[in-house]
């Protein structure tokens, strides 16, 4: 299992209701489609874009009570409007797909989390509206699981994102250890292996403090789906202890959940 925020949604597990895996799976394949568009294959940054745009007036439609041609906007109109699932969501994940295509670079952990607000969190809030536990409180602790989740994805992919041209290691914290960002292309020369460390485990710290600060909410969640978060969040921990034990070196061993973890991460949850 990879802490990936699309890769991890919970399509048709068996934690998740019969009744509701159809609408989770819809969502899925909108979150997951509109990442590919961002993310993959060989298309210009211009028809990403177009593409992207395409999706968002299709969940303006889906806002004003129009009909798609589309397939898959005609399954989620359905989904929204039996569910009362919040457009803004929707639209929220497509400013940050588009986000992807032309920003590369991070200022500072401000503006890495707004991005994450857009990006990972708009999947937590429609996941508690689905299950009608869409509290404040409740919000409040998803914001924090979810952007956790999607850090440790960083954290975790700092290698492959490099190859995109992506650096989402915040350009202050890069300043702050005396890291530069040519390091990464080189997977971190020995003269600047220390100070590497030393800024990993940074991230770790707050990563795995924010992760904790929203985890009541698995408490606070009933059934099947709470125990489906559990999970979630003991793997996203599992994953910074795999980064924190490689001393940060995610260029030679990228951190990954195996087989060998299912017990220790089913015994953790329990626990919870």
């Amino acid at each position: 299992m990879t802490i990936n925020h699309y890769e991890n949604f919970p399509v048709a597990s068996w934690l998740i209701p019969a009744h509701l895996r159809p609408a989770v799976r819809t969502i899925y394949a909108f979150a997951r489609s509109a990442d590919d568009i961002a993310d993959e294959g060989d298309a210009s940054n211009e028809q990403r874009l177009a593409d992207l745009q395409n999706y968002e007036n299709q969940l303006h439609l889906i806002a004003t009570g129009g009909h798609s041609e589309q397939a898959l906007f005609q399954d989620l109109a359905e989904v929204i409007r039996r569910h009362q699932l919040p457009i803004s969501a929707f639209l929220d994940l497509l400013s940050a797909f588009k986000q992807d295509i032309h920003t590369k670079h991070y200022v500072d952990f401000f503006s890495l989390l707004d991005y994450c607000q857009r990006s990972a969190n708009p999947v937590g809030r429609i996941m508690l509206t689905l299950f009608g536990e869409d509290t404040s409180i409740n919000i409040a602790c998803s914001d924090k699981i979810c952007t956790a989740l999607q850090l440790i994805n960083f954290w975790q992919d700092i290698a492959i994102d490099w190859q995109k041209q992506r650096v989402y290691l915040p350009q202050e914290d890069l300043v702050r250890f005396g890291i530069s960002a040519d390091s990464i292309d080189r997977g971190v020369p020995r003269d600047e292996l220390k100070a590497w460390q030393q800024l990993m485990q940074f991230q770790i710290q707050r990563t795995r403090q924010m992760m904790l600060d929203g985890a009541p909410l698995c408490r606070r969640i009933p059934g099947r789906f709470g125990f489906e978060l559990r999970l979630v969040v003991q793997g996203g921990l599992r994953i910074l202890e795999k980064i924190e034990r490689v001393n940060g070196d995610v260029f030679h061993q990228r951190p990954k959940i195996g087989k060998a973890d299912a017990s220790l991460l089913m015994w953790r949850s329990l626990k919870m």
